[in-house]
């Protein structure tokens, strides 16, 4: 199925070839990097690495939403994002802005985000109307419960279903609001409230999860537990485990990939793509 997906500045036709988003976080407690790209200096250092290595969008994060995180207070999200993004602004690339806070999200808008990444499905009151009258993209994700209680006993009757069903419910109040459908995408949420089984359950389904929804996926694996669970490494050895999700979530049909190893992942892609053509 091909999309076109509004975000701001930039217009993405998608088709057999998936967008990379590269993954800053500019936070001191991120379960993968340790707060290294928390300076600005190399916040923006690291961006121009991951834009020429061919990543299509920027996602910059104020706030870990690893299992167990804290909430971070508004003013401090603001200090962390605001700079980087203010300083990314020519970077030549779609800039994404990982956040639930409606505050932040009127903010970076202003200040020239592409898009409005968030875990929390514009559920808080007044998300919506803060990015209502923008043409920025909207990444719709799936959440049980919070960062800090998500893991402790994730449910489902069908996790598939239910999963699509969240999807469908808070694509439909975007639109409900004048939104168009062009500027959503959706993400289920690995490791958001899932098991490793539910996790691998909706790899699987990635293309009905596209299907049901008539919208693109995205799809974040990169260095999570279920890559760890599965092949036994720790976070900072599972790059080829990473890199195989993502093959994996693109052969299932996701249309954007959300990693922290861009150059690997793009490689990776070229060869995948060479491979199905013809």
């Amino acid at each position: 199925m091909r999309h076109f997906l509004q975000c701001g500045r930039y217009g993405f036709a998608l088709g057999a070839t998936p967008l990379v988003m590269g993954i800053l976080n500019v936070t001191p407690d991120s379960f993968s990097d340790g707060g290294r790209f928390q300076s600005l200096e190399f916040a923006i250092s690291r961006a121009e690495e991951m834009a020429a290595d061919g990543a299509d969008l920027i996602d910059v994060g104020g706030e870990s939403s690893r299992p167990g995180s804290p909430a971070v207070p508004l003013d401090e999200e603001m200090r962390r994002v605001m700079p980087a993004l203010y300083a990314l602004r020519g970077l030549g690339k779609a800039l994404s802005v990982d956040t639930y806070k409606p505050q932040v999200m009127r903010e970076a808008i202003i200040a020239g985000a592409d898009m409005i990444n968030d875990i929390n499905a514009f559920r808080a009151p007044g998300a919506i109307a803060a990015v209502a009258d923008s043409d920025c993209g909207l990444c719709v994700m799936h959440m049980q419960s919070t960062p800090a209680t998500m893991q402790q006993n994730p449910d489902y009757g069908d996790v598939v279903a239910d999963v699509i069903a969240f999807l469908a419910e808070r694509a439909s109040a975007l639109v409900a609001a004048g939104i168009d459908r062009k500027r959503i995408c959706v993400d289920p949420g690995f490791g958001f409230g899932k098991t490793v089984e539910h996790n691998f359950a909706l790899l699987r389904a990635t293309g009905r999860i596209e299907q049901e929804l008539g919208l693109p996926v995205l799809a974040g694996l990169s260095r999570k537990s279920m890559i760890g669970a599965v092949t036994g490494r720790p976070v900072g050895q599972r790059l080829a485990g990473s890199l195989a999700g993502a093959l994996a979530a693109v052969a299932h049909g996701a249309k954007i990939v959300r990693v922290h190893d861009v150059a690997e992942t793009v490689d990776a892609l070229k060869i995948w793509h060479a491979a199905s053509i013809g």
